[in-house]
């Protein structure tokens, strides 16, 4: 009967039941406490104590000699299998963070997301691939190059124990990069195979990197879906019109490629005054939500537009570390878990998804 209960009970962030979630679980009756030990497919840390409780209540419900759920987690992160060119050395998966237009806060929502799956016990790096307006040094507070082992590998900078690379590390931070697009994409495939990611975790290999996209549908995102091996993406947005025109050619740019959409993220969704309190959403209202519904993809979170997490990321400490306890910084951390568990529960391959081609 325990067993059951612990089994069927929803996860609050995911809404799916518990079985769901793991990989493996042990759940053992001692006098008046029930022990439970559940395996999580996809990193949960920061939320046991929340998930604690919420069980010791439902088991209680159940059984009134339980006084209380002693609960632990470990995560089995599941490598997926990703559709594109050769795995990535040090690498169990990628994500990549796409919009369809500038300015709607994707470079922020690709650092804070990186870093919250680092606070919920994955190993993590991030790559800016938007080589024409590098942004993750200045967002991470990084400056200087990297080293190298032996004049051909790059290590990658760190910061807040997530690893970062960027073409902003590599050229004088007020240089224009004037290439066409060939070299711009040979830079980032350079850029991330050459990298030694995990080198500042023992040379173990990452549980996620994020790519922060350049906006757009260009030679960047049409690389980045054809030669490297994406597991997902997060496509940001603003309730705006113009914005969710732009975010729409990005999905089907994505659905074409057949790169999986792990999830919509509307930014700037409303506005607080600092001084008086008073919400508005001053650039629309509900456009995402359509947006997910008509693709058929999750809305996995909104964010507010806050002063706070602009001048965090401009000071080089984004929110997710300035103010970790803050409610911003939990919904970041809800949005990771929800892309992550949504990651987890994909197919270990996507190779089915494509027709085989007979020439006769």
């Amino acid at each position: 009967m325990h067993q059951d209960i612990i089994l069927d009970f929803i996860e609050p962030i995911t809404g799916l039941a518990i079985s769901d979630c793991i990989s493996s679980h042990d759940v053992s009756k001692q006098g008046d406490k029930l022990v439970v030990q559940l395996s999580f497919n996809f990193p949960y840390e920061t939320f046991v104590a929340d998930l604690r409780v919420a069980l010791t209540e439902a088991v209680k419900t159940g059984d009134s000699e339980i006084n209380e759920v002693i609960l632990s987690i470990d995560y089995s992160l599941v490598e997926r299998e990703a559709q594109g060119g050769q795995p990535v050395k040090g690498v169990k998966n990628v994500i990549a963070v796409a919009s369809g237009k500038g300015g709607v806060g994707k470079s922020t929502t690709s650092v804070n997301l990186a870093l919250a799956l680092s606070q919920l016990g994955a190993k993590v790096g991030i790559l800016d691939a938007d080589i024409y307006g590098p942004s993750q040094p200045d967002m991470t507070g990084l400056s200087g190059k990297p080293d190298s082992t032996d004049g051909k590998s790059i290590i990658p900078m760190v910061q807040y124990g997530l690893e970062v690379m960027s073409i902003g590390f590599l050229v004088k931070g007020d240089d224009a990069i004037i290439w066409r697009g060939p070299m711009a994409t040979g830079a980032l495939e350079q850029l991330l195979r050459d990298t030694l990611w995990g080198y500042h975790n023992g040379g173990e290999a990452l549980d996620y990197l994020i790519i922060d996209l350049p906006p757009g549908t260009g030679d960047i995102q049409l690389t980045l879906a054809q030669k490297i091996p994406v597991n997902g993406s997060v496509i940001v947005t603003t309730p705006q019109d113009i914005a969710l025109l732009d975010v729409v050619r990005a999905v089907k740019m994505f659905e074409k490629v057949k790169l999986p959409i792990l999830g919509v993220v509307e930014n700037m969704s409303t506005h607080i005054c600092s001084n008086c309190g008073h919400e508005e959403r001053i650039f629309g209202e509900g456009g995402a939500e359509r947006l997910a519904k008509d693709h058929d993809v999750e809305m996995v979170g909104s964010l507010p537009l806050d002063i706070a997490i602009r001048e965090h990321t401009d000071a080089g400490k984004p929110t997710v570390i300035a103010q970790p306890d803050s409610e911003i910084a939990d919904q970041y951390r809800r949005i990771a878990v929800k892309t992550s568990a949504k990651l987890s529960a994909g197919k270990k391959s996507y190779k089915s998804k494509f027709p085989n081609i007979v020439i006769e």
